[in-house]
């Protein structure tokens, strides 16, 4: 009996670690797609012409075809995308010259997405819902800094892997909710930055950085937020800020718990 006892432990042990590991690989750099996800940009050009293009806001002056540079992986093998666009508008560091944004738009989802600031400095964004900035900007450790959710939760710097390195961001999202055509619940974020939590069940306020920024940037100062999904926007400032591995689940999230 005590054997036995004691190889049903070891197997109720082994089973536990087994589901750990499995949790783990679906955070960080690395981790494969979820079930359902559908893989957006890896370093494949059918893949970023297909689903990707330039967002159309008030400052846009690239043109298509998307322009993003495939570039060799300098950390590895393979292919990746830069956000390095050559429009001299995006060269100057002007965001939304020639900002990415998905042609599918989203409300609730499940994101994954891995980047690289080349050198010092580096300077992007990713975008949920093409409204809420999850900040990248090597070097910078406040509200505006990197993994920050922009300009109201402080970036969990410590949790960089650092400049010429690949990082990940893995995000549940869930979209603002309306009723009757009045806002009644914030959008809401969860992440994980390389693995570790940073941002559990955070509400995001409003939309920061004007009309050229995104949906609703330019509505009552950023308050204004309607009910209208968006896609995912990657942000071209001007630097070598590198991308791959981006995947997006789509969820339905009936209660305001983004939590993972």
């Amino acid at each position: 009996m005590r054997q036995f006892n004691l190889l049903t432990t070891l197997l109720a042990l082994l089973f536990c670690l087994a589901i750990t590991a499995e949790l783990d690989a679906q955070v960080g750099v690395g981790a494969r797609p979820a079930k359902g996800a559908k893989v957006y940009l890896s370093g494949c050009k059918k893949k970023l012409h297909k689903n990707w293009t330039y967002w159309n806001g008030p400052r846009r002056t690239a043109t298509l075809p998307v322009k993003w540079p495939i570039v060799d992986d300098p950390a590895g093998k393979g292919k990746v995308v830069s956000s390095n666009d050559p429009n001299p508008e995006a060269k100057r560091g002007l965001y939304g010259s020639a900002d990415l944004v998905t042609k599918e738009a989203f409300r609730d989802f499940r994101l994954h997405v891995e980047f690289m600031a080349v050198h010092p400095g580096g300077n992007s964004g990713v975008y949920l819902q093409n409204r809420y900035e999850i900040q990248i900007l090597d070097g910078d450790s406040t509200t505006h800094g990197l993994g920050a959710v922009i300009n109201e939760k402080a970036a969990p710097y410590s949790a960089y892997n650092g400049t010429g390195k690949w990082n990940a961001y893995d995000i549940v999202f869930r979209a603002a909710r309306f009723k009757d055509g009045k806002l009644v619940e914030k959008a809401m974020v969860t992440m994980y930055f390389n693995g570790i939590k940073v941002h559990e069940n955070q509400p995001i306020m409003q939309v920061w950085g004007g009309p050229n920024s995104g949906i609703d940037g330019g509505n009552d100062g950023g308050k204004g937020i309607t009910d209208t999904p968006g896609g995912l926007k990657l942000q071209a400032e001007g630097h070598d800020v590198l991308y791959r591995n981006v995947w997006i689940k789509k969820l339905d999230l009936k209660t305001a718990d983004t939590d993972f």
